[in-house]
């Protein structure tokens, strides 16, 4: 590029450049008039921009598009009430480590001084969620936009907003050269000693792998570890399928199901070695806070940040990346058995007879079939609820990130908008969602959304006219029944009267029929499975 043609770009067409440069092909939220500059600058930079129906819906959107391209999500969102929908996802995008480009517009300093309609501080407001915040400057766009995507995708990721001024973004610029900073090299590691002879020791070791492993796609490495030195797996939920979940090392998912961790817990506490390769204990639950001694059991802590969460603590902490930090630990060390009373056969046992496929119907009848109808390959999303902690045990993941979810901030209205970004980027992958109905009302709106993108994705939605998971704690703890019931609606009317196809399922057979359907559906599908909100009882 001539310094003349430099000349002409402004300096939005600076900052899309650089995120087009970074992958980014999909940008999603609400127009306002302090982004029109930035939303052309995207277009023209060759990302579509995509209008949703709400800014909090957009940026789950943006997340499907990053699980399934790798490249970060950005949101648009205008000045004031724009940013403030925008709050809980992009809380959510820090909580869960997702880089999220949000670029708000703002009006300019000068005018801030006696103008005050939809004027706060953006800046402040989004200060504690997320990793970096920045206001455009003309000379420094290209600058700053490096710089939010380095921060964005580095370390644990996470959200990055930058404040655009509206003169800023439409100003012709000339920065005074391109700075790009080169991609950060890893260094392979030099393992301590001890680590190797704790792990050539080790009778009952075990391994705990989280989101940074799935971040850093260390999925081989983590195979590779665990089949050479017989080492059974335990995944967060967002760690589901970094071994397929039908290997008889991988013990599944953890953290949430107390019927489930009541069976892996155990193994944990019996394991005379821990590994733990990018666990981020955001996700789980405090029956799992501090569940070892390290003092008495060897613990080696592979993660991307030293540990500033006291969640657990390690024997050994090693800060670097997970595939080359396993490497170098294990070179050398030779395979033994492991485990020879069993007891991870009779885990895996344990845990396929607490969640049984052979409900005639219900919530686990409707997950069952579900996975039992749709291919290995189909991404699945799920909202907060219940239903959610079903299937996450329930629902057999063959590769990472097939289960996209709010694990750590675990907010609702998220299963929809996810689903339609991951089927945006992917439109030759069957893509499901799965909703509450309560979850799935709060979003109901984007199916204007779907239907004008045209996007075939089957929204699974479990009716019982109940926040049935606030529910069961209220039974359980004998409080009265309070504000955790609705009317009963028909969501199937709801898909119909948006474009796609609505149907109504009460049993499993119903179900089936559904599913295929939708998989040759041109259009999206609802699919209302009709359920007790009883059905989870004694399930989760």
């Amino acid at each position: 590029m001539t310094v003349t043609q430099q000349s002409q770009n402004r300096a939005a067409d600076y900052l899309a450049r650089r995120l087009y440069e970074a992958g980014c092909r999909h940008a999603f939220g609400m127009p306002g008039g302090e982004v029109l500059t930035v939303m052309d600058a995207l277009a023209r930079a060759g990302i579509e921009v995509t209008l949703a129906r709400h800014e909090n819906a957009a940026a789950f959107m943006a997340e499907g598009v990053w699980h399934r391209t790798g490249a970060p999500g950005i949101l648009i969102a205008t000045l004031g009430p724009g940013v403030l929908n925008g709050v809980n996802a992009i809380a959510n995008a820090h909580q869960d480590r997702v880089p999220l480009i949000v670029i708000s517009g703002c009006v300019d300093a000068d005018e801030a001084l006696t103008y005050t309609h939809q004027i706060l501080d953006h800046e402040a407001v989004l200060a504690p969620i997320t990793k970096a915040t920045f206001r455009l400057t003309a000379q420094g766009a290209d600058i700053i936009a490096d710089k939010a995507i380095g921060i964005a995708t580095e370390g644990r990721p996470g959200p990055v907003h930058i404040d655009v001024p509206i003169s800023v973004a439409d100003m012709r610029v000339t920065p005074p050269r391109l700075r790009r900073r080169p991609d950060a090299v890893l260094m392979q590691p030099a393992a301590p000693e001890a680590a190797r002879d704790w792990l050539a020791a080790a009778e009952r070791p075990v391994m705990i792998v989280g989101l940074d492993a799935v971040n850093e796609g260390a999925s081989a490495a983590i195979r590779e570890t665990a089949e050479r030195l017989n080492i059974p797996v335990i995944t967060t939920y967002k760690a589901k399928g970094i071994i397929p979940e039908t290997h008889p090392l991988c013990l599944g998912g953890a953290g949430l199901s107390p019927l489930a961790d009541g069976i892996l817990v155990p193994i944990v506490q019996e394991a005379d070695l821990i590994l733990c390769v990018g666990y981020d204990p955001i996700e789980m639950r405090p029956g799992w806070r501090e569940i070892w001694d390290p003092a008495e059991v060897k613990v080696i802590d592979i993660a991307a940040v030293p540990n500033d969460q006291y969640m657990h603590q390690a024997t050994m902490n090693i800060v670097g990346a997970c595939a080359p930090s396993l490497a170098a630990i294990t070179e050398g060390v030779s395979p033994r058995a492991t485990w020879t009373g069993g007891q991870v056969a009779a885990a895996r046992a344990a845990l396929a007879g607490a969640f049984p496929t052979d409900d005639e119907w219900g919530a686990a009848g409707v997950i069952a079939e579900a996975r039992a109808v749709l291919p290995q390959d189909t991404i699945a999303t799920v909202d907060s609820g219940a239903h959610r902690i079903l299937l996450s045990q329930m629902w057999t993941s063959y590769i990472p990130r097939a289960l996209l979810q709010s694990t750590a901030l675990c907010t609702m209205g998220c299963a929809v908008p996810l689903a339609m970004g991951a089927k945006l980027a992917t439109p030759d992958v069957p893509v499901v969602s799965f909703s509450g109905d309560a979850g799935f009302l709060m979003v109901a709106g984007e199916l204007s959304t779907v239907a004008e993108l045209k996007l075939p994705v089957i929204f699974v939605v479990f009716v019982d006219a109940s926040l049935a998971l606030i529910e069961k704690k209220q039974r359980e703890r004998q409080m009265v029944n309070l504000a955790v019931d609705f009317g009963h609606h028909d969501f199937a009317a709801i898909g119909r009267a948006f474009g796609g196809h609505g149907v109504r399922v009460t049993n499993r057979a119903e179900l089936r029929a559904a599913l295929l359907a939708a998989q040759e559906a041109d259009t999206f599908t609802v699919i209302a499975a009709e359920i007790d909100r009883g059905s989870y009882d004694n399930r989760i």
